[in-house]
């Protein structure tokens, strides 16, 4: 037979059921809680024990919660007994009573007719999640201090922070999540909806990531950066550089871009940092689409699949110091990091055999771990420097 704990659990999962209909305006009607009514048949004792129990726990008993209806049955084993015909909350202040959320439900259609009433529109979105609404109960008027000022600008332009809204400094940044969601709603003509980012979806300002470039010809430096040749600039800013040179170097660690910092001077060179994966930075940079494009990264399979990576932004870029001479030369039986990519790969047939043998034994070849004085002999052969 059904336990009160079962019931419970049951009326629970009629609970976001139930918010909805306070959504719709809808007036509460009897709850029936359905479940195995089944009961002992060998034992007086313990059917009894079964009755006890769900009676114990029912609006009879305390006042408020489920009323069990009985009927009484002509039974083959037990003899004539009142069994549970139906379960069921009869009011509203049983069902919630029973399950502790009075004044959830009372913050909830409290907040449910601020939401509303300030945005009409949102009713579909406060149905569709009530669970939300109750998630952020103490934080609504502030959400909607900041929808408003979103309604009324659009295309703020300012950084999170310089937001002029009445409300903590950090609120908008740790309340993200429901923010975007309500704005998608209240404002889709003017977001930039392929934007994952909050900053860049809903039109703010952003901490842009830095290019870090040196300038290895020195003419260039002092013509374009006033002797500068080692610097940082945003990716906005990068985009829009007009340099004079025929080359760029990217390197994926910062280590080795150290060593690039102390390399020889390069005729019409740049060499610049890619930090791994954020590669990605440099997707959109149009200048180099008549660049002679060099990658260096590790020798792994990391490495290789972010050289895979920049060439499928730019199709020509060639890797140096990533071929299977200088990994036997070099190797020290270091091992990398399993992968778990298997699409085919923007690599040369030398560089995806060497990537095979990497990933089938677990290797990695850092590129600090190539001497400099190999760097510079490399440079000078192939006339580079």
């Amino acid at each position: 037979m059904i336990t009160p704990q079962q019931i419970k659990n049951k009326a629970e999962r009629k609970y976001i059921s139930f918010l909805q209909d306070l959504v719709k305006n809808m007036p509460f009607s009897k709850l029936v809680i359905r479940g195995d009514k089944s009961y002992t048949k060998s034992s007086l004792s313990e059917f009894e024990r079964e009755i006890q129990l769900i009676v114990s726990h029912s609006k009879e008993k305390k006042g408020f919660g489920y009323t069990v209806k009985f009927q009484r049955v002509k039974t083959k084993h037990l003899g004539i007994q009142d069994l549970p015909e139906s379960i069921y909350f009869e009011t509203e202040k049983d069902f919630l009573k029973f399950l502790g959320k009075e004044r959830e439900v009372e913050l909830f259609k409290a907040n449910m007719e601020k939401i509303m009433n300030t945005f009409p529109e949102l009713k579909e979105w406060v149905f569709k999640y009530p669970s939300r609404v109750i998630d952020y109960q103490s934080e609504w008027i502030n959400i909607l201090k900041v929808c408003q000022y979103f309604r009324q600008n659009p295309r703020p332009n300012l950084y999170i922070r310089e937001l002029p809204i009445n409300v903590h400094t950090k609120f908008v940044e740790n309340l993200q999540g429901v923010i975007r969601d309500l704005l998608d709603v209240l404002i889709p003509e003017s977001i930039n909806a392929e934007e994952k980012q909050f900053e860049k979806r809903f039109n703010l300002k952003y901490a842009e990531p830095q290019i870090r470039f040196k300038v290895l010809d020195k003419e260039i430096s002092e013509k374009c950066f006033s002797g500068v040749d080692d610097m940082a600039i945003p990716v906005s800013q990068f985009r829009t550089l007009d340099l004079p040179i025929g080359r760029v170097i990217v390197l994926e660690n910062k280590t080795t871009f150290y060593t690039a910092l102390t390399l020889p001077e390069m005729h019409k060179t740049i060499a610049l940092f890619g930090s791994g994966f954020s590669v990605s930075n440099l997707k959109v940079i149009k200048w180099f689409s008549d660049k002679e494009l060099i990658y260096w990264g590790d020798i792994d399979v990391q490495g290789f699949e972010i050289l895979s990576q920049f060439r499928s932004y730019y199709p020509s870029a060639k890797s140096i110091f990533m071929d299977k001479k200088t990994f036997e030369k070099f190797f020290e039986n270091d091992s990398g990091t399993p992968t778990n990519v298997f699409a085919k790969l923007n690599l040369t047939d030398e560089e995806q055999q060497l990537y095979d043998i990497l990933k089938i034994n677990n290797w990695r070849l850092e590129q600090e771990k190539i001497p400099f004085d190999y760097v510079n002999e490399y440079f000078k052969i192939r006339s580079i420097s």
